[in-house]
């Protein structure tokens, strides 16, 4: 990258430019001028984007100035709207965001021209149905809510004439109707067993894993937790949960979860003021995001020759491995932070065993 920047500078004093005159146009002038030169390894025009976003960033070439559409426009107010009227976090607000331009993007054009005051309740059923082909019930349950917040702001700030929340469509899916999917206790343990303890990246990855399989976190609950949130004299950690929830859990006994997050913090963690525990092992250094447990959980599924799983597996196979050792359903709720007991009680479902003792024979038949 040195040696890029070396060439765009000699490109720059051969054209009498100067510094100030770089930018896309420009930088995919020079590596034309490079390959018609000769050259047989040019970087491409995304090779070059970190060069040139560190010279804005330096103050060295001009950031362009670009006049927002009439549908990012509309987008940042509902992105203000979100955030100062109703509070939700910048996760969320990502999520919805996403989803209003995609939906603006395909139903709110007309003829090329942005028109979201024609927008119709045909227009949030056909964009729904697109969307339930393709993904999850839970996830087009989403959408639904997603879509509405959308229609509410449109609607309040002038932008469509009627309320439009109330046509958005509701989608089936209902609580209990499915068996939550578990794992077996030994195949938790095998990604454990096959997660590497050496090095960076596999010291980190096995304090996710601990944390994930141990204690039932969600990832962003993992990517949330801070320095201070572990209490090691009280052997407690604070866990910042949905919600904007801040709940206390004890380090379980054996002491493996605590050792495994000693063994990062006092070697593999990078030595920066950021409060986050868990950084990113490759410059430049940062909190992890939340899809990075995804990751983690991935790898160790590779290495261990297990079908691939996600994160949240795990906290269902935790709950499952409480049940089956006696564990009643307050219990399990308070360790996975359930504001709901109903929704704890759907692992009630995944004890076969506790449920045929009580399940009654067909008429006519005999008990299996």
């Amino acid at each position: 990258m040195l040696k890029d920047l070396g060439q765009v500078g000699l490109w720059l004093s051969e054209q009498g430019l100067d510094a100030a005159d770089l930018d896309e146009g420009r930088l995919k002038q020079h590596l034309s001028d490079l390959r018609k030169s000769g050259r047989c390894r040019v970087a491409g025009p995304r090779g070059m984007v970190p060069l040139l976003t560190f010279l804005r960033e330096a103050g060295v070439v001009p950031v362009p100035r670009v006049t927002p559409s009439p549908a990012e426009d509309l987008l940042e107010r509902y992105r203000w709207w979100m955030e100062s009227e109703r509070g939700l976090s910048a996760s969320t607000m990502l999520r919805y965001g996403n989803t209003a331009r995609r939906f603006l993007t395909e139903q709110a054009m007309a003829d090329g021209e942005f028109a979201p005051y024609g927008l119709t309740g045909a227009d949030l059923n056909a964009f729904l149905l697109r969307e339930c082909s393709r993904v999850s019930a839970g996830s087009a349950k989403g959408r639904v809510a997603e879509l509405r917040s959308l229609m509410r702001f449109l609607h309040l700030h002038g932008v469509i004439p009627m309320k439009l929340g109330g046509a958005v469509p509701p989608v089936g899916g209902w609580r209990f109707a499915s068996v939550p999917p578990t794992m077996a206790t030994g195949d938790v343990q095998r990604l454990m067993d096959h997660t590497p303890r050496q090095g960076t990246v596999g010291v980190r990855d096995y304090a996710i894993l601990m944390l994930v399989a141990r204690l039932g976190l969600r990832s962003i609950e993992v990517a949330r937790l801070l320095l201070n949130d572990v209490d090691w004299r009280c052997g407690e950690i604070v866990v910042r949960g949905k919600g904007r929830r801040e709940d206390r859990l004890p380090l379980p006994v054996p002491a493996d979860v605590g050792e495994a997050l000693v063994a990062y913090l006092s070697g593999a963690r990078p030595r920066l003021d950021a409060r986050h525990v868990f950084l990113t092992c490759r410059a430049p250094h940062g909190p992890i995001r939340a899809d990075l447990v995804g990751d983690v959980v991935e790898r160790a599924c590779l290495r261990a020759g297990s079908p691939k799983v996600g994160p949240h597996r795990l906290r269902h196979a935790l709950a499952a491995d409480m049940l089956r050792n006696g564990a009643g359903l307050t219990a399990i709720g308070q360790v996975l932070r359930h504001q709901d007991l109903a929704t704890t009680a759907l692992y009630a479902k995944v004890d076969f065993i506790a449920l045929r003792a009580v399940a009654q024979p067909w008429p006519g038949t005999e008990a299996a």
